[in-house]
Parts: structure tokens; sequence; C-alpha cells
């Protein structure tokens, strides 16, 4: 889910001084951000519709009573996370108090859990509520255990990325509420206003994949030239190696033609 640095100037003084500005001035930059942020959650929605098909097809449907027990079951699940994920960090800023009543309601929560799991497991047969293994987050997309720990979902509804996830639909609600309170149409009164300095998540991945084939291309380029040089140096050395074999047969040569005519000479004398 990594996308980057963004291409954008994030500055509050900028943010501010566009506030300011009558609506005849305006970009309608809001229209953008929109826009940018339901492609976004719309690409995530998609990953989670087809997680969830990948799951049906491995583990047994529920009938309509046994999915409303699940369903609620996840959602104290998400509770629980969330505030155990949250009462650590408020025990880590020094908030006891607060850090306490949290963690008196997760053991709440855990108790009516329990009940709740029972309750399914008395409405499914035993293999089925074996099957029930997976389940996918509707928030961020990502793969959840059915049976996991507090731990596990702590970690998971406190991490960077569902909070990330939350964070960015919150902000798509917010602007889809602004647009429609403030009438903002896609208009464009400024004159040599460039859309193109825009671009969606599905551009933005598509450059990525055009660079990270250039890379790939120049990678292979700078291993073909090297193995080309070990070559050429292989075979430069081979050369001098058979030159200096040869020099060397050459010298021995001569030197037993030198004293083969010695010894003819004695036997002359």
């Amino acid at each position: 889910m990594d996308l980057g640095n963004c291409l954008f100037i994030h500055d509050p003084a900028h943010k501010a001084d566009y506030r300011k500005e009558p609506d005849t001035k305006k970009f309608q930059y809001e229209l953008d951000a929109l826009e940018h942020l339901e492609a976004f959650i719309r690409d995530c929605d998609q990953r989670t519709d087809v997680a969830k098909a990948k799951l049906r097809e491995t583990q047994e449907e529920l009938t309509d009573e046994a999915s409303q027990k699940a369903e609620h079951i996840n959602q104290l699940s998400e509770q629980i996370g969330t505030k155990l994920a949250k009462a650590e960090q408020l025990g880590a800023d020094g908030h006891v108090e607060e850090s306490l009543r949290l963690m008196k309601e997760v053991e709440e929560l855990n108790l009516e859990k329990a009940k709740s799991e029972a309750d399914l497991r008395t409405a499914i047969p035993t293999s089925t509520y074996q099957q029930q293994k997976l389940r996918v987050c509707e928030v961020c997309s990502a793969y959840l255990g059915v049976h996991d720990n507090d731990r596990r979902l702590a970690d998971h509804f406190g991490g960077k990325l569902h909070l990330g996830f939350i964070e960015i639909r919150q902000k798509l609600a917010e602007l889809r509420q602004y647009v429609n309170e403030n009438h903002i149409v896609r208009r464009r009164r400024f004159e040599g206003y460039n859309r193109s300095i825009f671009i969606t998540v599905e551009e933005r991945r598509e450059k990525e994949r055009i660079r990270e084939r250039e890379r790939e291309l120049e990678k292979s380029e700078r291993r073909q030239k090297s193995r080309s040089r070990s070559r050429s140096r292989s075979h430069s050395h081979s050369r001098r190696h058979s030159r200096h074999r040869n020099g060397k047969h050459s010298h021995r040569s001569r030197k037993r033609h030198h004293r083969s005519s010695n010894r003819k000479s004695e036997d002359r004398h």
C-alpha cells in the first residue's frame, strides 16, 4: 500500500490563504482531493470484495441467523482491539485513570464476546464453526483471524494501516459534505489551469511500473556490459598466457639445440 511521497505541497499557511479567497478565485481543489480519495477507497473496497469471494470458496457459508451472530462477534472484536490499543497509548502517555477505565470496558466486552461465541457454536455444526478461521476487515481490506486474541486484535486495529484508512475515510466523508454544502462544481475560472498536474492512484502506479521496468532494463544492460568486459579480459589474459608459454617453449628449444650442438662439436674433437 505504499504509494511513495505525495507529489503535492501540504502547507497549512497555503491552506489558510486558500480558504480566505473568494469563491470566484478558487480552483475547487476540494473536488480534486475528493476524486483522488474516492479512487483510493474504491481500490481498497475492490480488494475487500475479492478477498471475501476467496473466503467464500474455502469457508462454508453461514445461515442468516449465524451470519448476524458472527457479525456481532466481529464488531465486538473490533471494539476490543480499538479500546485496548487506545488504553495502551493512554497508559504510555501517563493517563493512568483513563487507561484503567478503558481496560475495564475491554473486560466487559470480552465477557460479551465469549457469550456470543458460545451462542454461535450452538447455532451451527462444529465442522462449520471450525472452518470459520478468517474474515476481511471492512476498513483496510486486511485478513483477520476470527479467533484472534486481544493482543493480535489490538495490533491490527491500533496499527498504522488500519488507522490510516480510518482517517482517509473520515476525510472523504468531510470532503463530500463540504462539496455538497458549498455547491462546488467542476469549473475552472483561471486560464492556463493544467488538469494534468493531478494524477489518480492508477496513473501513479502505472508511472511507478514504467520507472521500475526502466530500472530493471538499466540493470540488465549493466550486467551484460560487465559480463562482456569480463569475457574480454579473460580472452586477453588467455592470449598473454599463451604467448608466455610459447616464449618459454621457444627458449627451451633454443637451449636444447645449443646443448646438442656443443655435444656434436665435442664428439668431432
